[in-house]
């Protein structure tokens, strides 16, 4: 355990390199931290600071600098939100696809660094279902959802269907389940299956298990805005390999989503910390998140992704109020 003095030091060393990106030395920290202590006395708290591995010496350098896990004792401890004056122009409750892209450009504007949105998470509803014979034992699926997106696939079954037990089945389907996620729709195929001719009923549960995919794989878009920014960062514009790594991260955009899938399960703003856990791999970067809701529901994610080296403080604020016009826009939209 750290004691006051120790935990005001490095207190003083996070902001002061969060600051002015340069390693911190002990005098600095004195004026810094405001405390009267002789700079022996600080070097051996940072000696002491140093060995817990909370900060690390640059070799260029006789300052130091926050460890990743300096910057977790940081965050978890140490961090005051000042609740600053911010107000962002309000997110008209238009179309998600809008919402979400004004979302994350307005996280770019605010942070300076780069916004990221996971799109909303729906449920597997569809509003109307079509079967179009292609050839024989081949057909294609078209499923519309409450939205209006439009997604098609081709299905192989076991046995032939005529055009017209094609259009039976999609006018049972379309009259009994429209409406419902097909997860309930499969249920109620299970109970329901002795009130259909079995090819029928084979044809459906065919269309239902596509479809279920069809519908989930058309989510889990991202939106990312501000990469740009990152190129005004002297932490990734002195290496460029940083760089490329960052811009490598956004081009993928798997372990980002993965990241935001994480943190829509938590409540409020969470951040993670460059080089703790494979999901953010990089030191050099760090990301604050928060989910938002639809009429008080968990739908998405979105966040600030930027160097380690950021004013936490600002962002935990930009993050919490975007989160909360893209619930506002997204709830009222008519």
């Amino acid at each position: 355990m750290l004691d006051d003095r120790a935990k005001l030091l490095l207190k003083a060393l996070v902001e002061r390199y969060i600051a002015d990106g340069q390693p911190v030395g002990s005098r600095t920290l004195s004026r810094a931290s405001g405390l009267e202590l002789s700079p022996a006395t600080i070097r051996n708290v940072m000696a002491d600071l140093e060995e817990l591995g909370l900060i690390a010496s640059p070799h260029t350098s006789a300052g130091r600098i926050p460890t990743t896990r300096g910057y977790r004792l940081f965050v978890d401890t140490m961090l005051t939100v000042q609740r600053d004056p911010l107000t962002p122009p309000q997110l008209a409750p238009e179309q998600p696809q809008k919402v979400i892209a004004n979302a994350a450009h307005l996280l770019s504007n605010l942070s300076q660094f780069v916004g990221v949105v996971m799109a909303p998470r729906r449920t597997s509803v569809f509003r109307h279902i079509e079967f179009l014979r292609l050839s024989e034992r081949r057909f294609l699926v078209i499923i519309v959802s409450p939205e209006g997106d439009v997604q098609n696939r081709v299905i192989f079954t076991d046995v032939d269907y005529s055009q017209s037990q094609l259009v039976e089945a999609a006018n049972f389907l379309n009259a009994h389940y429209a409406g419902l996620s097909m997860e309930q729709v499969r249920e109620r195929l299970k109970s329901e299956v002795d009130m259909l001719r079995g090819e029928i009923a084979s044809l459906m549960q065919a269309a239902v298990h596509v479809s279920s995919e069809a519908l989930s794989q058309a989510q889990d878009e991202v939106v990312i805005s501000g990469e740009r920014n990152l190129l005004a960062v002297s932490d990734f514009s002195s290496d460029m390999g940083n760089l490329r790594r960052a811009f490598d991260l956004f081009e993928q955009k798997t372990q980002i989503l993965r990241l935001l899938d994480i943190s829509s399960q938590a409540e409020g703003v969470r951040i993670y910390i460059g080089g703790e856990s494979q999901v953010v791999p990089f030191e050099e970067l760090s990301i604050v998140s928060a989910p938002y809701e639809v009429d008080g529901r968990v739908v998405g994610t979105l966040g600030v992704i930027g160097p380690t080296r950021m004013p936490y403080d600002r962002m935990i604020q930009i993050v919490d109020i975007t989160s909360k016009l893209v619930s506002n826009a997204l709830s009222h939209r008519k």
